[in-house]
């Protein structure tokens, strides 16, 4: 097998990418492509430019950029770029609404990222299985986190607040509240560690909704005015606020005034 000498580098790929403008990641990402010498780092690249189109809502043409990708034998068999394509391959499928379909992707890019020594892709697969296939979410999550906790790396770590996060809504849709609320403040707590300020303040927010959902109204209340009274205009906040105040107002409780409220 050829060496993956050419392998990107995760925090390169970090300062290429931004979620929330995937057209100008797209363009990042294609000149990158283009300057790659190695067929293997191109190869990666041509993956993540197929990403930033389908965020885009361009699915037809992400998966004909993986077809490029794939039709190319040698570097697709590389286990990096395997991995890449199979993640990729799948969260196509899953944001088509095909979860079903994209579960053997994802398992397929779990297990050529866990042959590649690539550990931040086997905790991204990990963690896609665990959205795709919910009936063993548990599992998928359990596979995800022990692969976090094997690693030294920091950027691996920071999965561990999406890891919990993820588990937390299946069990919350299966209505397994109390156990959801546990992943919830799990996946706090990684965030409060490495995540950022705004993640941080999500995860305070779904905590909240999960305190909600086990009648512990005092509680996410204090939490949701908080973050009413300290954060920016959040309309999330606001709904959780007026169904806090008419859950608390069904039960006879008195909730005190609208922090924002006449005084």
């Amino acid at each position: 097998m050829r060496p993956s000498s050419g392998r990107l580098d995760q925090a390169e790929l970090d300062e290429l990418w931004d979620f929330a403008d995937p057209a100008g990641s797209q363009r990042r990402l294609r000149a990158a492509a283009e300057a790659a010498a190695d067929p293997i780092r191109a190869a990666e690249l041509s993956t993540q430019i197929a990403r930033a189109v389908g965020l885009q809502d361009r699915f037809d043409e992400a998966g004909s950029l993986l077809d490029a990708v794939q039709l190319d034998t040698v570097n697709a068999a590389e286990p990096v770029v395997a991995a890449r394509l199979g993640l990729e391959r799948g969260r196509l499928l899953n944001s088509a609404g095909r979860p079903e379909d994209a579960v053997p992707w994802f398992v397929d890019a779990l297990t050529a990222a866990e042959g590649a020594d690539a550990v931040f892709l086997a905790v991204d697969a990990a963690h896609m299985l665990a959205i795709a296939d919910p009936q063993r979410s548990q599992q998928w999550t359990r596979r995800g986190l022990d692969l976090v906790d094997g690693s030294a790396d920091p950027r691996v770590g920071r999965w561990r607040g999406a890891l919990h996060n993820n588990l937390g809504w299946v069990l919350h849709d299966q209505s397994r509240f109390p156990d959801a609320l546990t992943h919830f403040e799990a996946a706090l707590d990684a965030y409060r560690a490495t995540g950022t300020a705004e993640q941080v303040r999500i995860a305070r927010w779904t905590v909240a909704r999960g305190l909600r959902s086990v009648e512990r109204l005092d509680e996410a209340l204090v939490i949701q005015q908080d973050l009413k009274a300290n954060g920016p205009p959040d309309v999330y906040v606001d709904e959780e606020l007026a169904e806090l105040r008419r859950l608390a107002e069904g039960r006879g409780d008195s909730v005190g005034p609208d922090p924002e409220g006449p005084a």
